[in-house]
């Protein structure tokens, strides 16, 4: 099967289960479900949802001032607008076709900057690799600010777990422990008796490239900027979760607490489905049940922030993708009249 098929296979399969979440979610909901669904966004106060969209653009200007300064130690300096327009492009291909964007924006940039395609590859495996790392510091800053409700809650499901099993957690856990601790010193074993393997040298590779990426960051110029618009795109999207508590009277009492649970959940959401649709929603009732929001509720919050999200990214993504040659028009320009010089 060739690799093109097999995209369009997975792409195909992703988009179908947004599709089949969003209709099983309008599906599942009793008559009175819907109408407190219903009533929730009819109830909206849509003004709340201005910053909501300035802090979403915000973020997005950052990302790609954050990416620029990748960029540097490239000897690449590319115009910021271009920067932020193929990024836009990027969210908006992810939206349809999983990582279809990142090899998007590379290519777009590439072509407008005259730059190095796979050096601007590297640049991006960097910036995913610092925000794995950035996100797992994030749930775990979560866990401790809410341990008790969380450490319940996780207590609760995994007694029901365990009684529906006959199995004491603790042995659940030294189970789970021992598995991983095996598949490592397997792994390791294995590596030094077939170092020539291709599939163990591309994992290894992986882990390198993964390591590389944290020690590329440390060498920037300016570390300090760097992080400081890694911190600013986080708050940014806190943020809007938090804000957008207040848009709707269900969720007005939520804190920030709970703004940081439902972030750290629901970015898992845009990794199970294209752009998240479908299942974020889902995974944002989810985590308000932990508060006890009604799922309805919880459920028209997370069409709320979603929809919000994906209309920026839809609408600017589309200007973007138009405006870049406009951007770009005296570079053409100048090059052909170079070419008329010659």
């Amino acid at each position: 099967m060739s690799k093109r098929i097999f995209s369009i296979i997975q792409y195909v399969l992703f988009l179908g289960a947004g599709f089949f979440l969003v209709w099983w979610q309008l599906k599942s909901m009793t008559v009175a479900e819907k109408t407190e669904f219903y009533a929730a966004f009819s109830n909206t106060n849509y003004w709340l949802m201005i910053p909501v969209v300035l802090m979403s653009l915000l973020s997005h200007l950052s990302r790609s001032m954050r990416w620029k300064l990748m960029m540097e130690p490239l000897d690449y300096n590319p115009a910021l607008k271009n920067v932020f327009a193929v990024t836009m492009v990027g969210y908006l291909a992810n939206s349809a076709i999983p990582r279809l964007g990142e090899v998007l924006k590379c290519s777009l940039l590439a072509r407008y900057e005259k730059l190095k395609i796979d050096k601007l590859f590297g640049t991006i495996i960097i910036e995913r690799t610092f925000d794995l790392g950035c996100y797992l510091a994030f749930i775990g800053i979560t866990v401790l600010m809410q341990i008790d409700l969380i450490g319940e809650y996780v207590k609760s499901k995994l007694s029901l777990m365990a009684q529906s099993k006959g199995i004491p957690i603790w042995a659940r856990l030294i189970f789970v422990i021992g598995i991983i601790v095996i598949i490592i010193y397997f792994f390791r074993l294995i590596s030094k008796k077939f170092p020539h393997n291709k599939i163990l040298l591309k994992l290894n590779g992986f882990i390198k490239g993964v390591m590389d990426g944290f020690k590329t960051i440390l060498r920037l110029k300016k570390r300090k900027q760097f992080l400081a618009h890694t911190l600013f795109i986080w708050s940014m999207y806190l943020l809007q979760i938090y804000i957008g508590f207040y848009a709707m009277e269900g969720t007005a009492h939520l804190g920030i607490k709970a703004a940081f649970a439902v972030l750290s959940l629901a970015t898992l959401a845009m990794i199970a489905t294209p752009g998240g649709i479908g299942s974020f929603p889902i995974f944002v009732m989810e985590t308000l049940l932990i508060y006890s929001v009604a799922s309805p509720l919880g459920k028209a919050f997370g069409w709320l922030i979603w929809g919000a999200n994906t209309a920026i990214v839809i609408v600017v993504g589309l200007i973007a993708l138009m405006l870049l040659p406009y951007f770009n028009k005296h570079k053409k320009e100048s090059q052909a009249q170079t070419v008329l010089v010659e």
